[in-house]
């Protein structure tokens, strides 16, 4: 009942192969993941400063409404 086996080695070969396969496919993943994020990021931005810029005030005109330096009163210059 001596039966050769080269399944071992055949296994092996196989669980390395489903390894790297595994560890690509996280990698994968998780670049779509990212990719994901970075756009929905963005979309996000644009889309608050186009809310933001249509919904305008008057004193949004002028660059330092309200804004003023108590230093620079009295002084005379």
């Amino acid at each position: 009942m001596s039966v050769e086996r080269e399944e071992p080695a055949i296994a092996e070969e196989t669980t390395e192969e489903t390894k790297e396969s595994r560890t690509l496919r996280v990698i994968g993943w998780f670049s779509v993941g990212m990719a994901v994020a970075a756009v929905g990021i963005y979309l996000g931005n644009e889309l608050r400063s186009r809310y933001k810029f249509k919904r305008r005030t008057p004193y949004d005109f002028y660059a330092n409404a309200g804004e003023q330096q108590a230093g620079e009163f009295g002084m005379g210059v």
